[in-house]
């Protein structure tokens, strides 16, 4: 009976620690110049004190569910994740047109990108489980893109992961002026990344005097790192591709970029 009785206490402190230890998220809202903007904040609360955040920008079709899912991801690596709205109320689509229409929007006006990341960056820093020292940002195509215009902009970011994303500047590096650590990963394969765009980027990044390292997953295509990306492509055309591997092989690239920057 006794042993019946340790078992049990010892199966209700283990189911306990289960309940606690959990991911913490929530939708919240924020401003950036009258324009409310809608993120998705979590943490996971198996983790104590205050640990790295880490900003997570979307692709072109907006604030969705995957960027959400990555966001989880990095919370039960130990991070505070902020998935980011670029488009202002949440604005999610499913059409390239409207797609289009938007990341044009953010592409070609640097000035509003980066308020509305930045109201997202401060918004995080605010958070008690972020240590505000230690923030850094990922982002998927367009969002990758994104990230790079904020590291140029020389933004205190300790680092910056661009997953397929566009090399394209908003805004040119200068010299000295580039803060962040930068990771580009990129497959291959992607027509939308050419080898001239790579060598550009690095020509700038090396005349920024920027500490950078460039990966390129042979056989990869655009939005490599997205399960669902097939579906897109194969219902609007698009050089969509899922790579499992070349996923798997980037999430370990930018865990250890993690690992290095915050050590």
């Amino acid at each position: 009976m006794k042993r019946v009785v340790l078992l049990l206490l010892s199966l209700s402190l283990f189911l306990g620690a289960q309940v606690h230890a959990a991911l913490q998220s929530s939708h919240v809202s924020y401003e950036a110049e009258g324009v409310t903007l809608k993120g998705y904040l979590v943490y996971d609360d198996e983790f104590t004190g205050k640990r790295p955040g880490i900003l997570v920008v979307h692709e072109w079709w907006g604030n969705g569910k995957y960027t959400r899912y990555r966001a989880d991801m990095l919370a039960r690596l130990g991070y505070v994740a902020l998935a980011v709205d670029m488009y202002g109320d949440g604005k999610v689509v499913d059409h390239p047109d409207e797609a289009s229409k938007f990341a044009s929007q953010i592409s070609q006006n640097f000035v509003l990108a980066r308020a509305r990341f930045v109201a997202a960056m401060n918004l995080l820093k605010a958070q008690a489980q972020t240590d505000p020292g230690k923030i850094a940002a990922i982002g998927y195509c367009m969002g990758g893109g994104v990230v790079l215009n904020m590291a140029r902009a020389g933004l205190d970011l300790a680092g910056v992961v661009s997953f397929h994303g566009s090399l394209k500047p908003s805004v040119r590096a200068e010299p000295g002026t580039i803060r962040a650590k930068i990771l580009v990963l990129n497959g291959a394969e992607d027509p939308f990344v050419t080898p001239a765009a790579i060598r550009r980027f690095e020509a700038e990044m090396l005349k920024a005097g920027a500490r950078f390292r460039i990966v390129s997953y042979p056989g990869a295509w655009h939005s490599f790192t997205n399960p669902e990306a097939n579906i897109y492509g194969e219902k609007f055309d698009l050089p969509l591709v899922y790579d499992r591997e070349a996923d798997l092989a980037s999430w370990q690239e930018m865990q250890l970029f993690f690992k290095n920057i915050f050590k």
